[in-house]
């Protein structure tokens, strides 16, 4: 999951845990947040002279969402992926896989890829197969009609900015702000609708492309017996299934979110929830009304490059089933 570890003020001003420390230990140390509510002075000039030392990698968090931003699973995160360290000009890249079982022969699996130029600016690259499984011999089944894609390729493209860092204005109550846009293309949509004589357009799903505009907040919470991390977003969207069933012709404004717990110093569990457009109609057994997706997981932190996570979902009506009770698993390497 994710903590905000692109606010890493100033830490020569800081005292270094030593190198046995666990990486939450570090992070924490690094949060202006925590730092506030310590009492730690993270602007204050050193009290003495000190050896200039090259900052260390900081924990992979957050982690890649299915889309292409710094997030859980299906939702995202106002923290920043990889940003920019103390002494570069630029972040360093990360890459993401996830491949999830939604059952019937219907997989989903998602390349991404992001690259922080600035602290505050995290630029973003997704794609997701959608494996369609039984839907195409359903389709033949109930129409006659033989469709030619077997899948459909979602392609995201994605800026997100950082209004606000948590801790901002020495305001320890002051949530991480972000804001999103997300460009979407889906290619095989538009050749399914041709191949049905616009079925899909007359059922209010009417494009191959739309644009989805993000904004989150994220508050770590360290009160508490273990660290938890809130964020919270709303989403205005065009998107069937994310983009995957293609666009409607009409925005929805819809909410999402999740809840983080820091349960060891390498493991984090969470919950997330992802409302869906239903600006179309559903087509008999064939298109199904989308259903929210809620999922529950949990992220194993192996090194400060590599985190590796598993969730289980339910995404209620998508294609021709409902997906419930599915598996995923995501892997994300930062360099």
């Amino acid at each position: 999951m994710k903590i905000d570890h692109q606010n890493q003020t100033q830490h020569s001003y800081q005292p270094r845990p030593p190198r046995s420390a666990s990486w939450l230990a570090a992070l924490l140390l690094a949060t202006p947040a925590v730092a506030l509510a310590t009492g730690q002075e993270t602007n204050a000039p050193p009290s003495q002279p000190a050896a200039e030392v090259k900052p260390e990698k900081g924990p992979p968090l957050p982690l890649h969402e299915i889309e292409g931003n710094g997030g859980i699973f299906s939702t995202l995160s106002a923290y920043i992926v990889n940003p920019p360290r103390n002494g570069e000009l630029v972040g360093r890249p990360s890459l993401g896989f996830a491949f999830v079982d939604l059952g019937h022969g219907q997989n989903l699996e998602a390349l991404t890829l992001t690259e922080s130029p600035w602290k505050r600016l995290e630029l973003g690259f997704g794609w997701d197969n959608l494996d369609l499984g039984d839907l195409p011999p359903a389709i033949k089944e109930a129409t006659g009609v033989r469709i030619s894609r077997q899948d459909v390729e979602l392609y995201n493209a994605n800026a997100r900015f950082q209004v606000l860092k948590e801790g901002e204005f020495d305001q320890k109550w002051i949530p991480a702000l972000t804001l999103g846009g997300h460009l979407k293309w889906n290619d095989g949509i538009k050749e399914i609708n041709d191949e049905l004589a616009d079925a899909l357009g007359k059922s209010g799903i009417k494009h191959h492309d739309g644009a989805d505009f993000t904004l989150y907040a994220s508050k770590l919470f360290t009160q508490l017996p273990r660290p938890v991390l809130l964020e919270l977003g709303g989403r205005a969207t065009e998107s069937v299934w994310n983009g995957l069933g293609g666009f409607t012709d009409s925005y929805s404004f819809l909410f999402e979110g999740n809840v983080v717990v820091f349960v060891t110093s390498n493991i984090a569990l969470a919950a997330e929830y992802r409302q869906q457009a239903d600006g179309y109609k559903p087509i008999g057994s064939l298109v199904k009304a989308a259903g929210d997706w809620i999922t529950v997981d949990a992220a194993y932190v192996v090194n400060p490059h590599l985190t590796l996570a598993a969730g289980y979902g339910h995404f209620g009506g998508l294609l021709n089933h409902d997906a419930d009770g599915v598996l995923g698993l995501t892997i994300k390497y930062e360099f």
